[in-house]
């Protein structure tokens, strides 16, 4: 049976919850908000880690890190293409939950689902030495949404359980 799911958490990061990566039309056909249509896990799970093994949307890592919240600083999944300012579902590409901070990273590719969401990106995280504090940068690498170079507007500082150390 073919699996088809996402790399991130559910409601964790943009369009990471039920249905978020799917809508239907005005026929009631389902059409891509991001991601593709496929019988096995889609349209409802589209968007996040909906199949591990062979249980849909079993939730154990949810389970798992809402248990004992901040057992994981950074959690880095990467499927949701989409523009780096996209807060669909009421969730941006960085969010945190259970004491983990998500981030979406994908985005190297401007030919994965709709041009519109398609925006070719990548970022920078950078940890110095002592530092409880981890930057978080977004690079565009095309000016098919803003002036191609660093991302400015997207700049976060992320918040460490305790000092980086190499």
């Amino acid at each position: 049976m073919s699996r088809r799911h996402g790399g991130g958490l559910k409601n964790t990061t943009v369009a990471s919850g039920d249905w978020e990566g799917m809508r239907r039309d005005s026929a009631g056909e389902w059409r891509s908000r991001y991601h593709g249509y496929w019988p096995d896990g889609t349209p409802r799970g589209a968007s996040f880690l909906y199949w591990l093994d062979s249980v849909q949307d079993s939730a154990q890592f949810e389970r798992f890190l809402s248990a004992k919240p901040g057992r994981m600083d950074l959690w880095l999944g990467a499927h949701t293409h989409t523009a780096p300012d996209d807060t669909y579902g009421g969730k941006s590409h960085i969010e945190r939950r259970w004491g983990t901070t998500f981030i979406n990273v994908a985005g190297l590719t401007r030919y994965m689902g709709d041009q519109q969401n398609c925006i070719p990106r990548s970022w920078l995280l950078t940890f110095v030495q002592g530092s409880n504090q981890v930057s978080a940068q977004c690079y565009l690498h095309s000016n098919d949404y803003a002036p191609q170079g660093w991302y400015s507007k997207f700049d976060r500082a992320i918040a460490l359980s305790r000092p980086f150390k190499a």
